[in-house]
């Protein structure tokens, strides 16, 4: 018998949905919220304007936004001991990707001993954590709908895939407005971020028709919309599109989990201190043309939701149009060509791969690898 499971957090979506944040905290049975918010967020003023509905619940506060983009184990730890301290019972997070993951391991160690390593895999988070809300303010992490959290280890110097059921949020409010505040380069890195969540999930061997639906749904609106998307910041058409592009991947990505391009580029996001965004959108194009020959049907489907006139091709010349279309995508966003351009030496692959082929996203990858086969990928992607 096939037994498969599809996970999501309560979702409320739309414009000016930050007004929700008070009653959601509120109806989850929270006095105390500690506040998780990146120094962009508190610059642009959202946390500012969400404090408003806070105070309207009844509700106090504690701000934390001591931690690094790539948000490291220490600064848990010290975000953890801030959070006890203050008898804080609910975790919300309002930003990107960095912002929410590090609440998730705020939350985890809050109600589970030990250091955050000890928690790097899969569902090895036993004891329920504090109610968790979040408020995503770019379109591309999907960790607000997701049971992934990434951490950097400040020794290994890689960065920590945890998943656990216990990380998808109760609540998740994504409100577009917050992306008007988003530059276009970090827009390009969170859409083709986005993107190689939708692409990776939809080729994982954990795939189901469920996750399918929300990935191709993810592909099609990033294929539209990113472009427009990075060109204006006040596109408003396109900020929404983008919003629900991600929150589609992230849903699907956190049911299906991802594959070997994700693996890849936790371990030189861990090296090189780098979004994440533009690490894998330099990487999925080698990736997908690795894994072309175990998915060559959904590598069709894929050009086609792009908008390729696949009645035109054979099923070859169809999968290589699907992988010039992200690499085209990847282009005309800004993202550089190559991993050299970012820094990396080619005497780090065969470290990096060895370090990827243990991350828990290689786990679904389509096609099998051994570490040789990953250092000629990273070595096609520099």
């Amino acid at each position: 018998m096939y037994i498969s499971k599809f996970m999501a957090p309560e979702i409320i979506f739309g414009k000016g949905s930050l007004n929700q944040v008070g009653e959601c905290c509120s109806r989850l049975g929270s006095s105390r919220v500690f506040l998780v918010a990146d120094r962009g967020i508190i610059r642009h003023r959202w946390v500012e304007k969400a404090l408003p509905f806070l105070d309207e619940a009844g509700l106090e506060h504690w701000i934390w936004s001591d931690f690094s983009a790539n948000p490291r184990d220490y600064e848990v730890e010290e975000g953890v001991r801030t959070y006890l301290e203050n008898d804080c019972d609910a975790v919300l997070a309002i930003g990107g990707g960095s912002t929410i993951d590090a609440a998730k391991a705020v939350a985890t160690l809050s109600t589970n001993e030990g250091r955050i390593q000890d928690y790097e895999g899969i569902d090895l988070i036993y004891n329920p954590l504090p109610p968790l809300i979040v408020l995503p303010s770019t379109s591309g992490s999907g960790s607000d709908v997701s049971q992934f959290s990434i951490i950097a280890d400040s020794e290994r110097k890689i960065k920590m895939t945890i998943i656990s059921k216990s990380l998808i949020p109760d609540i998740s409010i994504s409100d577009p407005l917050l992306l008007s505040t988003i530059d276009g380069r970090v827009t390009a890195h969170t859409g083709m971020e986005a993107l190689s969540h939708a692409i990776e999930a939809y080729l994982s061997l954990a795939a189901t028709d469920m996750t399918d639906i929300h990935a191709l749904h993810a592909i099609e609106l990033i294929s539209r919309n990113l472009r427009a998307s990075v060109a204006s910041q006040v596109n408003e058409e396109a900020k929404v599109a983008m919003g629900k592009a991600s929150m589609h991947a992230g849903i699907a990505f956190s049911n299906a989990v991802l594959g070997l391009a994700h693996a890849m580029t936790h371990q030189v996001g861990g090296m090189l201190d780098l979004p994440i965004g533009e690490i894998s959108a330099i990487i999925l194009p080698s990736v997908m043309r690795f894994n072309l020959l175990s998915s060559i049907d959904k590598y069709v489907r894929i050009a086609a939701i792009m908008g390729a006139r696949v009645d035109r091709m054979t099923p070859r010349e169809a999968a290589e149009k699907a992988i010039a279309m992200v690499w085209e995508l990847a282009q005309d966003v800004g993202i550089p060509s190559g991993l050299a351009e970012l820094g990396l030496p080619e005497e780090l692959l065969p470290e990096l791969s060895e370090n990827a082929i243990k991350d828990a996203c290689f786990i679904t990858n389509p096609r099998d690898a051994d570490v040789a086969d990953i250092i000629e990928i990273f070595r096609s992607a520099l």
